[in-house]
């Protein structure tokens, strides 16, 4: 399963970035193999609908969950009817998200 954490940098040990569509970078970890791709965000810039297009990103490299600070309505709306599972994660590195999410840690919000 793949698992998308939005972050401020490229790697896993970055710091992890509270907005969905205006997040530099989407680590997306594979749960399985543990395989990670840095992906830099193309929308960060736009003028408006990042998030619809950042969620349509994860949608199109068969991301299953989401782990970030906050996600805005249309881009909510575009993730779950993808079937893709939102999660909260505040402060800390995408490493300790990731460890919370393995732990089963995280409130799901979506």
């Amino acid at each position: 399963m793949k698992v998308c954490f939005t972050a401020k940098g490229a790697t896993i040990d970055s710091a992890s970035e509270e907005r969905f569509g205006r997040a530099p970078y989407f680590i997306i970890v594979d749960i399985d193999s543990g395989a990670i791709e840095s992906v830099e965000n193309p929308y960060i810039e736009g003028a408006g609908g990042v998030g619809p297009k950042a969620a349509q990103l994860l949608i199109s490299r068969d991301v299953r969950a989401l782990v970030s600070g906050q996600v805005g309505g249309n881009a909510r709306e575009a993730l779950v009817a993808a079937g893709i599972e939102i999660f909260t994660f505040r402060g800390g590195s995408v490493g300790d998200a990731l460890e919370q999410f393995r732990k089963n840690a995280l409130q799901r919000s979506g």
